[in-house]
């Protein structure tokens, strides 16, 4: 377990390391955590309770988090035609700049060889799962791999929702995922 530990302090530092380096303007770690799962998540995985579960967060926090990027001007919300209480929060300009930022901890992993950075994204990943399935939780994944994913001659279509795809969706997080 010695081994664990260790990893599991070395994570958590590296977290909270980027967390500090993240945290400027008017915007804490928590907002910065949620604009760059905004950037990053399809058209039907930006209801604050999707954030929430991604980010490990109840609804109530994440909800206050959404509305102040709101009342700051970086994130705005669409009420859903069909359903007038559904929510959806997309990023406006100056939320997309802040998101696109590159941080610290993203140089220092692509100066590591490809190998090595393929060899930490797996291995993380596999303790992803591993702790999103001790707790019950989704796994969330990109729209493309989905096995409601479809690729039609005017595009992309969601047989899950039978609504058609935007270009950009089938590489954005999709929290209705479903392994292929």
């Amino acid at each position: 377990m010695k081994i664990a530990n260790h990893i599991r302090a070395l994570v958590s530092r590296l977290t909270r390391l980027d967390a500090s380096d993240t945290w400027g303007d008017d915007l804490n770690p928590a907002q910065i955590s949620a604009l760059e799962y905004l950037s990053c998540a399809n058209r039907f995985s930006r209801a604050p309770s999707h954030v929430a579960e991604y980010l490990g967060t109840t609804r109530g926090t994440m909800s206050q988090t959404l509305k102040a990027l709101m009342r700051k001007g970086y994130v705005s919300e669409a009420r859903s035609e069909a359903d007038k209480r559904s929510i959806r929060y997309d990023l406006t300009e100056t939320g997309f700049a802040v998101a696109g930022r590159t941080a610290a901890l993203t140089e220092a992993i692509a100066a590591l060889p490809a190998d090595r950075q393929t060899d930490l994204a797996e291995t993380l990943s596999t303790v992803l799962k591993s702790r999103l399935a001790a707790r019950g939780g989704r796994a969330f994944g990109m729209c493309r791999s989905c096995a409601y994913h479809r690729t039609t001659g005017d595009g992309a279509f969601c047989a899950l929702l039978s609504l058609p795809l935007a270009a950009e969706e089938g590489d954005q997080i999709c929290h209705e995922q479903v392994a292929a």
